[in-house]
């Protein structure tokens, strides 16, 4: 029989599981909500990899604890799926954005000042 500490740290970490869960489901369902209403696509690409990175990293980390305290099992897939997400969506989005800067794709807004624009003249010159 557990004891009620033993008890109390379960319902806890099962909270803590249900809040990664629907915490990372709320950003992955933002994310997608937010490709399909923003205007161009620097600010798509801000909706797919900021709340995507978010999203899936809660989702992995209590899928995570929840097979360790539930299962006893460390998954390593999970962790290398987690850190390799956690790496490759924030570059994957800065390069795709570079490569539409550079293909002379500019914003919806006008009233933004272009840095990257004006570096890479003053660099030529």
């Amino acid at each position: 029989m557990l004891s009620l500490i033993e008890t109390w740290i379960n319902i806890i970490l099962n909270i803590a599981i249900i809040l990664f869960l629907i915490t990372g489901t709320f950003f992955v369902v933002s994310s997608s909500i937010g490709i399909v209403r923003f205007p161009d696509i620097y600010t798509r690409l801000h909706a797919a990899t900021k709340a995507s990175t978010l999203g899936l990293a809660g989702i992995l980390i209590g899928m995570f604890i929840f097979l360790f305290i539930h299962h006893n099992i460390v998954s390593g897939k999970l962790l290398l799926a987690l850190f390799f997400i956690l790496l490759t969506n924030p570059v994957s989005g800065h390069m795709i954005s570079r490569a539409a800067h550079r293909a002379g794709v500019k914003p919806v807004t006008k009233n933004r000042t272009d840095e990257l624009e004006d570096a890479i003249k003053h660099h030529k010159a």
